[in-house]
């Protein structure tokens, strides 16, 4: 079915409560294991249609944030998510406490129950008026953001139009451009600081209320981060720092000379070539068509997934005034089928929803027959290594968006990929600072996200800028809003990605025969088991990131 034929009905919150008391009844009195799990199929059946209503009604919100119908809806399940969230944990304490536990977590799996266990310490049923509000505080945000209006160059853009400048070839341009964007967060900085203090407030008394001393734990259980913590991650950061940071900044000098440049200001910070960035050389048409082109040759799989993704129209790609920023893929369970949001633009980003959410919906595409729904519940650092490897994978089709400036676009994109690393970690750190000291000021965090600057991006240069300068630069950053934690699942992914890298310079086949054994087994298993079962190096091993720069080391210099 189409997407735009896909009919839209609100999800009856009373109705699902009536369902799963129902449900849990059932549990309760079941006999064994084996009827439990025939009970637990209709809770699938249950939260698939649930979770199919309101990703159709945030799709259509997210194509235009102005439309008041759906505007709407999006208040509505703003308001009825945390209490679906208290029903729900209600419904898996019963399964977790199941005297037939062992049968259920041999069919479902221990990192299912494992999942279970972190739902349990991360909610409760008085979080609700504060996870409303949340909602509707990352929901300001992002509309504040979607509704930016910049003039320049005798057009009114919103972020993402305006990035075709950001990138522009002539440096005056973009200069100009980057202007616009700083005097757009400076005249909305009063705003957006408020926000962000609300938000830290309010996820830190979320934690408290749960008995934790502030909001990284309880973030952490969010994320669902079933076989890592938080001094895991620090080391991480700490290789990063040691390794990937030195060879960034080469990296970045080599784009400074290949720009014939003094210094490298901001307003370079997205420019690769003295001749402007490679852009895709089609209409986005072409562009989508290309991409069936590129995806029938990859792989039967792949060639099964887009023609599915293509006949069913599940893109909305092109950018627009009052679209939601950014983009994503999401999953439509009644209906097996992904769907990718996005903001076309000019740019190589065209590109790269066509490989990187395309990684996203392939592996969703692959693992859409299977029974258990858990097996498809998976974390979000496995999730993007399904999308940033699929960058990599289809490096060798570049030549069909990007002509003869294909190996430019190739350069670029590995560049990219190497100096992103330890900005995504600069994220995160922000991150764990701010909600370990939650009563900061507004100033004290920007004034920690210029600290942090200099560790992770010695080269940048705000040259004197009067939001940049003063440590703003985070607030374009709405994973920080809205996602809590989130950004570190890239650098880790990224690091899988380059492993992948690597190994496909080395094999191509044996490459791709890993990475879809790696979609194929999604969340069935703990994430360093999976990693180490499809041939990779865990990121938090000691000295995977020595290793991947020394690789990459003989490959780029």
């Amino acid at each position: 079915m189409k997407f735009k034929d896909m009919p839209y009905q609100r999800v009856d919150f009373e109705q699902v409560k009536v369902d799963f008391n129902a449900l849990m009844e059932e549990m309760k009195a079941a006999k064994s294991g084996e009827e439990q799990f025939e009970i637990h199929k209709k809770y699938y059946e249950i939260i698939d249609h649930v979770a199919t209503m309101s990703t159709i009604g945030m799709i259509r919100h997210d194509g235009n944030t102005i439309d008041e119908y759906y505007e709407g809806e999006k208040n509505y399940y703003d308001q009825i998510m945390p209490m679906l969230e208290d029903i729900l944990t209600k419904y898996v304490i019963v399964l977790y406490e199941s005297p037939y536990r062992d049968y259920l977590e041999d069919k479902i799996g221990k990192v299912a129950f494992k999942n279970i266990e972190l739902k349990i310490k991360s909610f409760d049923e008085k979080l609700i008026p504060l996870m409303q509000e949340e909602n509707n505080l990352t929901t300001t945000y992002s509309k504040l953001i979607a509704g930016a209006k910049i003039e320049f160059n005798g057009e009114v853009c919103n972020i993402s139009l305006l990035r075709k400048y950001l990138t522009a070839e002539d440096r005056d341009t973009r200069k100009a451009a980057w202007k616009k964007l700083s005097d757009f967060f400076m005249d909305n900085s009063k705003e957006l600081d408020e926000i962000y203090d609300k938000l830290v407030k309010n996820r830190t008394n979320q934690a408290q209320v749960l008995g934790y001393d502030n909001f990284v734990e309880l973030g952490y259980y969010r994320m669902n981060r079933n076989s890592y913590d938080k001094d895991m991650v620090k080391k991480f950061r700490d290789q990063v720092k040691e390794y990937f940071v030195p060879f960034a900044t080469k990296i970045h000098d080599e784009r400074r000379k290949r720009l014939k440049l003094d210094e490298l200001n901001y307003y370079d910070s997205d420019m690769f070539f003295l001749n402007g960035n490679p852009a895709p050389t089609g209409t986005p048409e072409e562009i989508l068509e290309a991409g069936k082109e590129m995806y029938r040759d990859l792989s039967p799989e792949t060639k099964e997934f887009f023609d599915f993704m293509y006949e069913n129209e599940l893109f909305d790609v092109l950018g627009r005034k009052n679209k939601r920023a950014g983009g994503y893929m999401t999953y439509m369970p009644d209906y097996k089928a992904p769907f990718i949001f996005a903001n076309f633009n000019g740019t190589s980003s065209d590109v790269d929803v066509i490989t990187h959410e395309c990684g996203h919906a392939f592996q969703g595409f692959v693992v859409r027959d299977f029974e258990i729904s858990e097996h498809r519940d998976i974390t979000m650092e496995t999730a993007e290594i399904h999308s940033m490897a699929m960058e990599f994978f289809t490096d060798k089709y570049m030549e069909k968006f990007f002509g003869d400036r294909a190996n430019d676009y190739r350069k670029m994109h590995l560049e990219d990929a190497i100096i992103f690393i330890p900005y995504g970690c600069m994220v995160d750190e922000f991150q764990h600072i701010v909600y370990e000291n939650p009563d900061m000021s507004p100033n004290d965090r920007k004034e920690v996200w210029n600290k942090l600057e200099k560790e992770y991006r010695p080269h940048m240069d705000y040259v004197g800028d009067p939001f940049f300068s003063k440590g703003g630069f985070w607030q374009k950053q709405q994973h920080i809003y809205s996602m809590p934690f989130y950004y570190i699942d890239y650098c880790l992914a990224q690091t899988c990605a380059l492993q992948y890298k690597t190994k496909m310079d080395e094999n191509y086949d044996n490459a791709w025969e890993s990475y879809l054994k790696l979609c194929k087994l999604s969340a069935s298993d703990f994430y360093a088991n999976m990693l180490k079962e499809v041939g990779l190096n865990s990121p938090f091993e000691e000295g995977c990131m020595k290793e991947i720069v020394d690789k990459l080391s003989k490959l780029y210099f």
